[in-house]
């Protein structure tokens, strides 16, 4: 079995799920730009002319905040009916698969519950996956139409980020693969009632999530170090070389925060994604 496999079984349900994950967070990338419009005109009725029309901005803001409230609300409740429904497929086939290959209870357990990062990653990793694409990609697309110098800097961090994850991924693989090969005896273990049997089980297994541990926390301080610099350089050129309103200013901030806050989150995604290639490989027809 294969994420693609299920993806062309659920298609429909699926692309469904990954739509409504669409809207919420265009709807949320779009907000900073209007709400950074609702500060400059509130600023000028206030300030400049009294008559200047709020109606509409507020209305605009105001609108898009209940699309990406309701597309949010809805796909919780849509993503757990949708996702169960799936894992009692998955577990089932698990199941008889593990007959087939004559695998030993141990192992039939331990992959039916290794499985489950099928349907974690669809419905929790997949729109976090989304939400971080549109992030860093709205962010550096929005920041462009204030001005394309903060677009280039921000584009240009992709490159480093690319190279830091790619070597991220080749490391922690291996410490993926050790560690589901360790969990798949689980319950022979306990089944020994030998409780220094199962301590000694336990420490061996803590050994390869405390790699991937430090693995993960030495990618995360590279990029930080790279994002700061960015940040700075952003910060620089929006406050020296240009003059901007307070509600632009606040908008290009809010973009840039978007972009970094997103961009830290994708070492967690891609161990996930690790974890889930090496299940794959141990469901696959033989």
């Amino acid at each position: 079995m294969h994420l693609r496999e299920l993806f062309k079984k659920y298609k429909a349900k699926i692309s469904f799920a990954v739509f409504l994950v669409i809207i919420e967070n265009v709807a949320w990338i779009i907000e900073p730009y209007l709400i950074g419009l609702v500060i400059d005109i509130l600023i000028d009725k206030a300030y400049v002319d009294p008559h200047v029309n709020t109606f509409w901005p507020i209305f605009g803001w105001v609108g898009l905040y209940v699309v990406n409230s309701a597309a949010g609300t809805y796909r919780r409740v849509y993503d757990t009916k949708l996702f169960t429904s799936i894992f009692t497929k998955i577990a089932t086939y698990v199941s008889q698969d593990s007959l087939e290959k004559n695998l030993t209870v141990s192992q039939t357990a331990a992959r039916a519950e290794l499985s489950y990062q099928y349907i974690a990653f669809l419905q929790y990793r997949m729109p976090e996956i989304i939400d971080q694409l549109v992030a860093i990609f709205g962010a550096v697309i929005a920041m462009y139409l204030f001005d394309w110098r903060i677009s280039l800097v921000c584009a240009f961090i992709i490159v480093p980020l690319y190279i830091i994850n790619k070597s991220y991924i080749n490391k922690v693989s291996k410490h993926q693969k050790n560690y589901h090969d360790m969990y798949e005896d689980v319950v022979d273990i306990i089944s020994k009632k030998d409780p220094k049997h199962v301590e000694e089980y336990y420490a061996e297994l803590a050994k390869p999530q405390v790699k991937i541990s430090n693995w993960g926390a030495l990618n995360f301080s590279l990029m930080r170090f790279v994002l700061l610099l960015i940040f700075g350089t952003v910060i620089f050129i929006s406050i020296e070389l240009d003059e901007w309103s307070a509600g632009e200013l606040f908008s290009i901030v809010a973009y840039l925060w978007t972009f970094v806050t997103a961009s830290e989150t994708i070492p967690e995604l891609l161990e996930s994604w690790t974890s889930l290639q090496d299940i794959s490989r141990r469901l696959k027809k033989e």
